[in-house]
């Protein structure tokens, strides 16, 4: 299968090569491997088969960012050749996938890789080499520990903050619910269970059912009356894309109405709620920093304009309700900046440190008060948090922009 939009060719090994040639770069340069006067080879992994396959989005949308910087002259006169090659979200396979990056592709940094099990993987190895481990794509709060692991930076709201902000929500809104939770049995789904504990604070007793479930599983329907046999009125719905549109519809199948909260990576209007169907979806609640191009309302705001041309132009036929690729497209954005402060000082070493020299940054598609912002020793990029419900077709924002950094 190919997209020529995004150049991908998806077999054993989906690889993306966007590159070109420029003018030399004036000046004296500084280089590490992967870069030269004229290139910057970045290399990343994603789902595009397998279970986790509904966020290889965040690839697609990335390589079509970084085919627009390319058309635009480049960053500081280099072009970029993105090189993404296909996990299958296996852990085993990532490591395998990243070696050969780096050893045979020799890409100056490891950009947004996806996953909270497959980067993992590949942290500490990483780390051992001194090679970026740039945006990982995925919320784990592991990937903000500079002083263990220096080379590894995450990007959206940690999964701890995240439980914690709907976990602070839920003790001021509903204090006497009762809670059930279903989670992804992994560092991802355990990071978010906790995060919610620690935001529940007191209220913590308010948990009265957790069922977890493994990636592999074809099916959660059994866990799903578990937590509605409990006696929960409030569903705590932690999982991926696959498995959250299956609990909404074993929900509804089974007439449980609970307050329903969908964590952020399976919130996408067009991945998530509308296979599992908008009727039954009403009034779910989550969370968000990326604003919906696919809202009305947004219709005049100049950074939705600005997304929306770029979809036309170098992404067409991309799901406009997607935040996979509004994410990636976000994700994009952030590390050309970061290469762009960069100038030609390209040694890793100098990434890093542009990396954590991020100052109250505002892109297209980040949601009003959410910033990225990033120091030497806060490796977290996005740290706040906006609640929405989801209205008709789209998510409706309520409440304050919350920073979930800490429990109550």
């Amino acid at each position: 299968m190919r997209i020529k939009s995004t150049k991908i060719a998806l077999a054993s090994a989906a690889i993306i090569a966007i590159s070109g040639c420029s003018n030399a770069v004036a000046g004296d340069a500084k280089y590490d491997a992967g870069a030269t006067d004229t290139e910057i080879r970045i290399g990343n992994t994603m789902p595009y088969s397998g279970q986790g396959s509904a966020w290889s989005l965040l690839g697609k949308s990335e390589a079509a960012y970084f085919e627009k910087v390319n058309a635009e002259g480049g960053v500081n006169g280099r072009k970029i050749k993105f090189i993404s090659y296909d996990d299958g979200y296996s852990p085993p396979k990532t490591v395998e996938q990243v070696r050969r990056l780096v050893e045979n592709d020799e890409v100056l940094l490891i950009f947004s890789p996806f996953g909270v099990p497959t980067n993992t993987a590949i942290h500490k190895y990483l780390n051992a080499k001194k090679i970026p481990q740039l945006f990982v794509g995925g919320g784990g709060s592991k990937w903000n520990d500079p002083k263990n692991f220096p080379w590894t930076m995450g990007f959206q709201p940690s999964f701890l903050n995240e439980g914690r902000a709907y976990g602070q929500y839920l003790a001021a809104n509903h204090p006497n619910g009762k809670i059930a939770v279903l989670y992804q049995h992994d560092d991802y789904g355990k990071d978010i269970l906790g995060g919610l504990k620690q935001g529940l604070g007191p209220k913590a007793s308010m948990i009265v059912a957790e069922a977890s479930y493994e990636v592999s599983m074809p099916t959660i329907d059994s866990q799903v009356v578990q937590l509605k046999a409990s006696g929960a009125d409030i569903f705590m719905n932690f999982t991926g894309p696959k498995f959250a549109a299956q609990a909404i519809r074993k929900a509804a199948e089974l007439g449980w109405k609970p307050v329903h909260i969908l964590n952020i990576p399976a919130a996408s209007i067009g991945s998530v709620i509308k296979p599992a169907g908008f009727e039954i979806s009403q009034g779910i609640i989550s969370g968000g920093f990326l604003k919906d191009a696919s809202d009305p309302a947004m219709a005049d705001d100049p950074g939705v304009k600005s997304y929306l041309a770029f979809l036309e132009k170098y992404y067409p036929g991309a799901d406009v309700t997607s935040t996979g690729n509004t994410q990636g497209y976000v994700m994009a954005q952030v590390l050309t900046q970061v290469l762009k402060q960069a100038g030609n000082d390209l040694t890793r070493e100098n990434i890093m440190r542009q990396a954590a020299n991020l100052k109250d940054l505002e892109f297209d598609m980040l949601m009003p008060g959410i910033k990225i912002k990033t120091s030497s020793d806060d490796f977290a990029p996005v740290e706040a948090i906006q609640l929405r419900q989801l209205v008709g077709e789209r998510w409706q924002p309520f409440g304050p922009v919350i920073e979930a950094t800490a429990g109550p």
